[in-house]
Parts: C-alpha cells; structure tokens; sequence
C-alpha cells in the first residue's frame, strides 16, 4: 500500500462507461414511460429520480465510512489502477495477507468501488438533466414550464466539487474535515435536487407556494439553519469515531457535564486520530465532540417539533408537518441506539438517512412556501395609529 500511486487514471474511461451503462436503466424507463408528454414533464420525472438515487447514494456512502471501507481501494478513480477488484485480486489479497483487519479486504474493495460506480451513474444523470434543459430552452420547448437552464448547470457543477472531495477523501486517507465535507456536499446535492423538483412542479402548475406568516417563515429558515450545523456535527463526530465517546444517556460518562478539550476536539485541520500535539487523539477530545452534538441535538428536535406544530395548522404544508414530527422521533431513536447500543450499523446508516430526509423535507418546505408581510404590516400599522 504503501508504493501504491494515490491517483491512476488509466481506469477512468471504463469507470465512466459503467457509469453510463448503470445511468441508462433510469433514462430508457423516464423516457418510455413518458415517452407521450412534453419535454418539461420528462425532466421533472428524470430531476425526480436523479433525487431519489442520490439519497440512495448518500446512504450507501454511509454503509462504505461505517464498515471501515473508505480506504478498501487505495488508490483513485480505480482500484489498484483497474476498473473493479476483479482485476485488483492479487494485490488486495497481499494487502490482506499482511493485514486480515486492515482498511483494504475483498469485501471492503467491492464497498468502495460499487459506492464509486453508483456515484458516477448519478453524476450522468445529472449531466443529462443539465444538457436537456439548455437543448429544451434553446429550441423554445415549452420555455415556461422549463427551469432555466442554470439550475441544473449548478447542480452538475457542484456534483463535479463532490466527486473532487471523494478523491481527496481517499487520497488524504480519511482525513476527518474531507470526509466530513464529502457528507455535507452529498446533501446539498439533495438540496439542489428537491429545488428544482418543486420548482418543476410549480411551474407546470401542479403546486403552488403555500402562505407562511413572517414568524412561522423565520422558525423554517432558522431550524433549516440549525440543521446543517447539527448534521455537520454529526459528520464530525463520526469521521473521529466519537461515537462511543458517551455510553449511557441521559449523561455522559456519568455526568452532565464530562471532562472535554473542546480545542482539541474542533480543531478542525488534522489527520484522523491525531491530536494537537501529534500523538493520538485525547478521549476528552472525543468526549468534547460527541458531547457537544448531542447538546445541539436537544436544540435541533425542539424546534422541529415546534416547527411541525406549527406548519400543522398551514393547510398546503400539513404533510411537511408530519414528515418534520415523524424524522425528528425517528432520528432520537436512532440516535439514541447509537449510544446504548454500541453504535450497530443499522442505527447509524438508518441516522445518517433521517439527516438525509430531512434536508429533502426541509428544503421542499422552503421552496413550496413564501413569506406573507402580514406581520410586518400590522406592526407598522400599530406603530402609526400610536
């Protein structure tokens, strides 16, 4: 492993055929089954599925970090510069000869390289929806009902930015900020993604903005923010395998307020396992890390709950509601499995998809929403008549 070349691109153009071969299922099928409708209702049909396969492809990069199989091919975009462990069979049986438990097995090289080809079959769908929306606007194919071309532009932008950090994610061996920045770039893919599937749905007159008032408005966009701050936590603390940091619940380490090194444990630029000091990482370090995001985690379910209370009595918005009340019960249960039961992998691959849903719920809410002045003028209108 060591000798291995961290990037070997002789595989690439097989790569992307496979990526080709697995993106043309979704197509012929959106295709055919559309094969009557306007161009603008194949897009969305296809801005729909691409979203629905990349929420697959965030979980199934959880199941690759979790089962320890990030590192399974060592090198980048192949394995061991081959298009598939098949052709990777004599080195990765000496790497586990010398290592039986290391990062590089059989089954972990199959992991890594089947998240890869899921990635590059997505990253085709994206390139298609991009080049069929500029095709469909520049001809004048129903222009009204078509999202501007740039929508989808920057969703292939940045899926590009999120194939550059799953590289580094392997060439940098793990290191704890690129993976945690690989899970985040993952989801606002999904964001991206569920935007232009709600403003499809708008323009074809399928849906329409539901009204918010300006505080329920402000409770949406604050706990949207506090949402990625507290899945980005969580990023962390699994990229530092500070999970189990924290064993019993409600305390930790039988306090409700442990030892921590919140330095250590948030500086951010520094291998895994490595501390400030360039020896292993300290447990205070890791118990700062989990303990910090399961503080925030109590801040995040109250204002899902009070915002699911609230979008309840919104007519248009009651199944965001419940969708809200739902994945916030569904993401303590996870997450609280996590901890008493020593971090299974169901529980943690099922607490990384609740984040995932609730990115796509949150992000439909916003955008299938718009803030009423009402507050506002009645407010200006109290503070003329005094």
């Amino acid at each position: 492993m060591d000798t291995q070349d961290l990037y070997n691109l002789s595989p690439a153009l097989r790569l992307m055929g496979m990526g080709l071969v697995l993106a043309l299922g979704p197509l012929a099928w959106v295709w055919l089954r559309n094969k009557n409708q306007p161009m603008a209702r194949r897009l969305r049909v296809l801005t729909l599925v691409t979203l629905f396969l990349t929420f697959d492809l965030v979980l199934f990069g959880a199941f690759t970090r979790l089962t320890d199989s990030g590192l399974g091919c060592p090198d980048w975009p192949g394995c061991y510069g081959h298009a598939s462990p098949v052709g990777a069979q004599q080195p990765i049986s000496a790497a586990q000869a010398a290592m039986p438990s290391g990062p590089v097995t059989h089954g972990k090289a199959w992991i890594e390289m089947i998240h890869r080809y899921l990635a590059t079959g997505v990253g085709v769908l994206i390139l298609t929806l991009a080049v069929a929306t500029w095709l469909s606007r520049r001809k004048g194919q129903g222009t009204g009902t078509i999202l501007s071309p740039w929508w989808p532009m920057a969703t292939l932008v940045w899926v590009c930015v999120q194939g550059a950090f799953g590289a580094l994610t392997v060439t940098m061996k793990l290191f704890p900020l690129i993976v945690t920045l690989h899970l985040l770039g993952g989801l606002v893919l999904l964001a991206l993604l569920r935007a232009q599937a709600v403003r499809y749905a708008q323009a074809q007159g399928d849906a329409r903005p539901a009204p918010l008032s300006a505080a329920t408005w402000l409770l949406l966009s604050a706990t949207f923010g506090l949402l990625w701050v507290q899945i980005a936590l969580g990023g962390w603390v699994s990229t530092n395998y500070a999970v189990l940091a924290c064993t019993d619940f409600p305390a930790c380490q039988g306090s409700f307020w442990p030892q921590m090194d919140l330095r250590e444990g948030f500086t951010l630029w520094r291998a895994l396992g490595v501390g400030l000091d360039g020896d292993n990482i300290s447990f205070q370090a890791l118990t700062a890390i989990h303990y910090v995001h399961r503080l925030m985690a109590y801040v995040v379910f109250a204002a899902l709950l009070w915002l699911a209370s609230r979008l309840r009595h919104v007519p248009a918005m009651r199944s965001h509601a419940l969708w809200i009340g739902g994945l916030a019960l569904w993401q303590f249960a996870t997450g609280l499995s996590n901890v008493v039961l020593g971090w299974p992998l169901v529980a943690a691959v099922s607490h990384t998809g609740g984040a995932a849903a609730l990115v796509v719920v949150l992000t439909g809410a916003i955008f299938s929403s718009y803030r009423t002045p009402e507050l506002a003028s009645a407010s200006k209108l109290r503070a003329s008549s005094l």
